[in-house]
C-alpha cells in the first residue's frame, strides 16, 4: 500500500470497502468480485510504476476502463488490484494531414469523432455504448459496432500503441505508419482482453466522412423475411455501411424507452445505411428498395434528414438498456454465424426459448452475422438466472454448430471461457497460452480470463512461472 501511495499519492487509491464495491463488476453484473485495492493513475509513468510494484510483489492486477464490457473481462480478482484508467482522458495529438489521432486509454469513443468532425473526418468503430465506452476497453475487446461491416473493427484502426508490459517495462509498437515492419504485435495485442499488458497511448486511424449517407428502415412480417433481404443485399454485391436487425421484443423495448416510432406490429425491422459517392449511393438505394420489396417488406422509410436518421439509430443503440423496460433482468450474449445460417439459427433460438420457458430478444449486426440475443429473466425467481445462463450457452453452441464463433466483439472474459474448448483444440489453446506467457510470464495480468482451465508458464512453482535466471534478467533491466 505504501509503495502505491508513493507512486499515485493518497487521492490515487481507493481502499474503503463501501467504495470498492463500485468496481466489483463490469457491464455483466452476474459476476462480482470486490478488489483489494483500486488504483487511479493519471499518467503512463504512474501505470508503469504500479505495474512494476505488482510484478515485484507477485500481486495480480486487472485494467479497467469505463466498465461497460459484457463478458466479465474487467472483473477484479480476489487479493488483486484494479487499475482504473478513467482519469487518463487526454487527446494528445490530432494530426489531420496524417489522418491520425493519439489518445490515452480513458478517452471515450465518441470524443474521437467529435475532435475531428470539423475537419471532415470520423472514427469508424462505433459500439452502441460509444458515448460511455473508452478507447482502452475498445482495444482490449477489439470492439466493432454497427458500422464494422464496411469499416472494420478496432484492430483495423489502431496503428500504434504504447504498452506497459506485465513486467513493468514500457514498449512502443507501430506508430503513425500504415504498415510497420516486423511481426504484427499490434494485431496480437488488440483483442487480447487485457491479458498481455496495459495500453497507455493509442494511435488511431481516422477516415474521411463520405460524400453521402442514406439511412432507411424496412419492416418485414418475420425474421425470415428480413434475413432473406440481408442475404439478397450482400449477394447483389452491395456493401452497406451497416445492416442492423431487430425482432418484435427488441422493437417493443426500444419503443417504450426512446420512442423511435418504429412500425407497429412489425415481425422484424432492418436499419440499412449506405454511404459513399452520391451517384453510387442513389443507385444502391434503389437496389436495396427492390430487394426489400421482393422479400416481403411491408414498409420502407428513408430518413429525410440527420434528425430522422439519428432517431432511427437511437432505437437500435438503446436496445440493450431498453430491455429493463420489459424485464427485471437480462443476460446479453454475443455469437457469430454465417449470414446464410441466420433463418435456421433464429428458429433454433425460438425453440430453445420455448424449451427453457424464457423470452429471448434478438438484436444483431445482420450484415456480418454477429448475434446479440438477450435472454430475459427475473433474478428474484429461484432458478431463472441459472436457466438463462444455460439457454445462453446453448445459443453459443448453436452458433458453433453452424460454423460460427462464441464471440464477435464482446470478448471471452470470465463469462465464455468455459466454451473455448468447444471451439478450439487443445493444441490451439496451448499455442495461445505460449503467446500469453511471452508477454506475462508471471500470470499476473488479468489472470483467470479467456482460458477454460488455469495454465502455467514454465515448470517453476510459485507466482512467477519461469526460470529464476529469466526472472532475474527481467528484473535487472527495469
Amino acid at each position: 500500500m505504501q509503495r502505491m501511495v508513493a507512486v499515485l499519492g493518497p487521492p490515487g487509491l481507493i481502499s474503503e470497502r463501501s467504495q470498492l464495491r463500485t468496481y466489483e463488476c463490469d457491464g455483466l453484473t452476474s459476476y462480482r468480485v470486490i478488489p483489494s485495492l483500486v488504483l487511479l493513475p493519471e499518467t503512463a509513468e504512474q501505470v508503469q510504476g504500479v505495474v512494476r510494484i505488482c510484478y515485484e510483489e507477485g500481486v495480480p492486477f486487472v485494467a479497467r476502463g469505463s466498465g461497460t464490457g459484457l463478458s466479465g473481462g474487467a472483473l477484479p480478482v480476489q487479493e488483486g488490484v484494479l487499475i482504473v484508467l478513467s482519469r487518463m482522458r487526454r487527446i494528445l495529438d490530432v494530426d489531420i494531414p496524417s489522418q491520425r489521432v493519439v489518445v490515452e486509454p480513458g478517452v471515450l469513443n465518441m470524443w474521437v469523432t467529435e475532435a475531428v468532425a470539423a475537419h471532415g473526418y470520423f472514427y469508424a468503430p462505433d459500439p452502441s455504448s460509444q458515448i460511455v465506452c473508452s478507447i482502452g476497453g475498445n482495444v482490449a475487446e477489439n470492439s466493432g459496432g454497427a458500422h464494422c461491416l464496411k469499416w472494420g473493427f478496432t484492430t483495423n484502426h489502431v496503428t500504434g500503441l504504447e504498452i506497459v508490459l506485465p513486467t513493468g517495462e514500457m514498449v512502443h509498437l507501430g506508430g503513425k505508419a500504415v504498415d510497420p515492419p516486423g511481426y504484427d504485435l499490434i494485431g496480437a495485442f488488440v483483442g487480447s482482453e487485457g491479458t498481455l499488458g496495459i495500453a497507455t497511448k493509442i494511435t488511431l486511424k481516422i477516415v474521411r466522412m463520405p460524400e453521402t449517407v442514406r439511412t432507411l428502415l424496412a419492416a418485414f412480417p418475420s425474421m425470415d423475411h428480413a434475413g432473406g433481404a440481408v442475404s439478397g443485399i450482400i449477394s447483389a454485391g452491395i456493401l452497406p455501411a451497416a445492416v442492423e436487425m431487430m425482432d418484435p421484443l427488441s422493437i417493443e423495448a426500444a419503443e417504450i424507452a426512446v420512442h423511435p416510432n418504429y412500425p407497429a406490429h412489425a415481425g422484424s425491422i432492418l436499419i440499412i445505411e449506405l454511404d459513399g459517392a452520391e451517384v453510387e449511393v442513389e443507385n444502391q438505394l434503389q437496389q436495396v428498395n427492390d430487394i426489400c420489396g421482393a422479400n416481403g417488406s411491408t414498409e420502407i422509410r428513408l430518413a429525410a434528414d440527420d434528425d430522422e436518421r439519428a432517431l432511427m439509430w437511437k432505437g437500435r443503440k438503446s436496445a440493450f438498456a431498453a430491455m429493463g423496460r420489459i424485464s427485471p433482468d437480462y443476460y446479453v450474449q454475443d455469437g457469430v454465424i454465417p449470414r446464410t445460417a441466420l433463418p435456421e439459427v433464429l428458429r433454433t433460438i425460438a425453440k430453445l426459448s420455448t424449451k427453457h420457458g424464457l423470452r429471448v430478444a434478438n438484436v444483431f449486426h445482420a450484415g456480418d452475422g454477429n448475434l446479440h440475443p438477450l435472454v430475459l429473466y427475473d433474478g428474484s425467481v429461484a432458478g431463472e438466472a441459472e436457466r438463462a445462463e444455460s439457454l445462453a450457452g446453448e445459443i453459443l453452441r448453436t452458433c458453433l454448430e453452424h460454423g460460427g464463433s462464441i464471440t464477435g466483439e464482446h470478448g471471452v472474459g470470465q463469462d465464455k471461457k468455459r466454451y473455448m474448448a468447444d471451439m478450439f483444440s487443445t493444441s490451439d489453446l496451448q499455442t495461445m497460452q505460449l503467446l500469453r506467457c511471452a508477454f506475462d510470464p508471471g500470470r499476473l495480468c488479468n489472470p483467470g480470463k479467456i482460458f477454460p482451465t488455469p495454465r502455467l508458464c514454465g515448470e517453476v512453482p510459485g507466482p512467477f512461472r519461469m526460470h529464476p535466471l529469466e526472472r532475474a534478467g527481467v528484473a535487472s533491466r527495469m
